[in-house]
C-alpha cells in the first residue's frame, strides 16, 4: 500500500509545517490565541518520537472514519490496533486498508476491555458520540471525537464532565486548529493588522441532496444510512458544517456570543428530510461583534469561507488571501497617470450616471501563509502525539464543546423562531477553572 509518511512531497510538507509552528510559538500573541500551538513544535515531536508509537483503535469506518484512518496511516508515531463498524462491507474495507493487521469487531464494547490500546478515534453517527465517548474514557482510554460532539446540549455537557472525572484527552475533530494558515491569520489579528475586527462573515454551499444510497434499495437502512437527514441524529447543516466555521468565529472573537436568531427552511429538497437545506443566522458576540452565517445546499457557486473583516483589511482563510482597506496603488494607475501628464491617452468620457454600484474591490491580496497543509493530518499527528505524552492540548477541547453549543443553540433559534441567549450553564471554564465545572 502507498505510505504518505514516506512521499517525498509530504515529507517537505511536514518539514514547512514544523517550520512554521516552530516560529509561531515564540508569539506572545499566538500563544494567547492557540495556547496549544507550542505543544506542536518541532522540538516536541522530536521527543514524541522516543516514546514509540500510539495504539488507537477507529470505532466507525464508514466516509469520514475511513479518511481518518488513512491519515493515521500516514502518522509515524501511531499505530491502527482495531477497527469497528457495525456495517459488515464498512469493517471489511476498513480491515484491508491496513492489510488485515488491525483486529476487526461489530461492536466497540469489546474494543473497551483491551489493555493494549492506548485510544480510540470516533467517526460513528452523531448521536452515537456521547454514549462511546463516555464509555471508552471511563475505560480508561483517550478519546479522539469527530465534530459535532453530540446531539444535545446535555450530552455535550456530560462529556465535557466525563473528560474531567477521568482525567483521559477529550479532542473533538476541529482541524483548523492545527492548520497553521489560520494560527498565523489569528497570530496577525491579535496584533492588529486588521484593526478592529467586527464582523466574520461565513457560509458554507453545496448542490446536493446529501442522500445516500441504500444497500439493495432496501429502505430498513433509510435512517442507518441517511442519519444526516433525521432530526433524531442530526442538526443538519448546523453540527455537520457550521459548527466548523462557529469554532473559527468563537477563535477570532475569543468568546462565545450572548445569544443566536436565525431562520431555517427545507426550500429545495422535500424528499421526507427532517433537518433544514437553508440556513441563515446571525451570532452576537460582545461589543457589537457578529457572524453572519448561511448555509444551503441548492447552490455551489461561492463553495465555503470564512471572511474576517476588520477596518484596516481582509482575510479570506479557506483560501488563504489577505486584503489590505488601502492597498498601494498599483503600476497600472501610476503609469496612466504619467501617461495623462504627458498627453498620450484618449479623452476621457465624464457623462453617464450620477451612482455607480459599490461593488467589491478587485484587489488580489496577499497569502496569509504561503505553503499548503493537510489540516485533517495534522490533527491526526497532534492527537497521537498527545496520546503519547498522556496530556491533553490546552483550550483544544473548550473550542470544540463551544463550537458544538453554537450549532445546537443555532438550531433551537431557527426551531422557535426567536433569538436564544448563551446560558451560562453551557460555557465551559478556562483549565485553570474546570474544577468547578459539575452537574449541577
Amino acid at each position: 500500500m502507498f505510505n504518505l509518511f514516506e512521499n517525498q512531497e509530504f515529507q517537505r510538507r511536514r518539514r514547512e509545517f514544523l517550520r512554521d509552528i516552530s516560529f509561531l510559538a515564540g508569539s506572545t500573541a499566538l500563544l494567547s490565541a492557540a495556547p496549544w500551538a507550542q505543544a506542536l513544535s518541532a522540538e516536541n515531536f522530536s521527543e514524541i518520537k522516543k516514546n514509540g508509537r500510539a495504539r488507537l483503535a477507529v470505532i466507525g469506518v464508514g466516509s469520514r472514519g475511513r479518511a481518518l484512518l488513512l491519515n493515521l496511516q500516514a502518522v509515524a508515531h501511531a499505530e491502527i490496533t482495531a477497527v469497528c463498524d457495525s456495517y459488515q462491507p464498512h469493517l471489511d474495507r476498513a480491515h484491508g486498508l491496513t492489510q488485515g493487521k488491525a483486529d476487526s469487531y461489530l461492536d466497540y464494547r469489546e474494543i473497551l476491555g483491551r489493555k493494549d490500546i492506548d485510544g480510540v478515534v470516533i467517526a460513528t453517527p452523531l448521536h452515537q458520540h456521547k454514549h462511546i465517548t463516555i464509555d471508552a474514557l471511563n475505560a480508561g482510554m483517550h478519546v479522539f471525537c469527530e465534530k459535532s460532539m453530540a446531539r444535545t446540549l446535555e450530552d455535550c455537557r456530560e462529556m465535557v464532565i466525563a473528560q474531567k472525572a477521568t482525567g483521559r484527552i477529550l479532542q473533538i475533530g476541529h482541524q483548523r486548529l492545527f492548520n497553521p494558515i489560520y494560527l498565523h491569520a489569528m497570530d496577525k489579528i491579535r496584533k492588529g493588522e486588521l484593526g478592529e475586527v467586527h464582523q466574520m462573515r461565513a457560509f458554507w454551499h453545496r448542490n446536493g441532496d446529501w442522500r445516500r444510497s441504500l444497500p439493495n434499495n432496501d429502505a430498513s437502512f433509510e435512517k442507518r444510512f441517511n442519519w444526516r437527514l433525521y432530526k433524531e441524529s442530526s442538526a443538519g447543516l448546523m453540527t455537520e458544517l457550521a459548527s466548523h466555521q462557529i469554532q473559527v468565529a468563537n477563535w477570532l472573537f475569543d468568546e462565545v456570543p450572548a445569544q443566536v436568531m436565525g431562520s431555517g427552511s427545507i426550500c429545495f429538497w422535500k424528499d421526507g428530510r427532517e433537518v433544514y437545506d437553508h440556513v441563515a443566522l446571525i451570532y452576537e458576540y460582545s461589543k457589537g461583534r457578529k457572524l453572519i452565517y448561511d448555509s444551503l445546499i441548492s447552490n455551489k457557486k461561492y463553495g465555503l469561507e470564512e471572511q474576517v473583516m476588520g477596518h484596516l483589511g481582509t482575510m479570506e482563510l479557506e483560501v488563504n488571501r489577505q486584503y489590505s482597506e488601502n492597498p498601494a496603488t498599483s503600476k497600472n494607475v501610476k503609469q496612466l497617470a504619467a501617461e495623462i501628464e504627458r498627453g498620450e491617452c484618449k479623452p476621457i468620457p465624464i457623462g453617464g450616471a450620477t451612482w455607480q454600484p459599490e461593488t467589491g474591490t478587485q484587489e488580489v491580496g496577499t497569502p496569509i501563509l504561503t505553503g499548503e497543509y493537510e489540516d485533517t493530518l495534522l490533527q491526526m499527528e497532534a492527537f497521537a502525539a498527545a496520546v503519547l505524552k498522556n496530556e491533553a492540548y490546552p483550550g483544544v477541547l473548550r473550542e470544540g464543546y463551544h463550537a458544538s453549543i453554537g450549532a445546537l443553540l443555532g438550531e433551537k433559534a431557527m426551531d422557535t423562531g426567536k433569538p436564544v441567549k448563551w446560558h451560562e450553564r453551557y460555557i465551559m471554564p478556562k483549565e485553570a477553572e474546570i474544577a468547578t465545572l459539575s452537574l449541577t
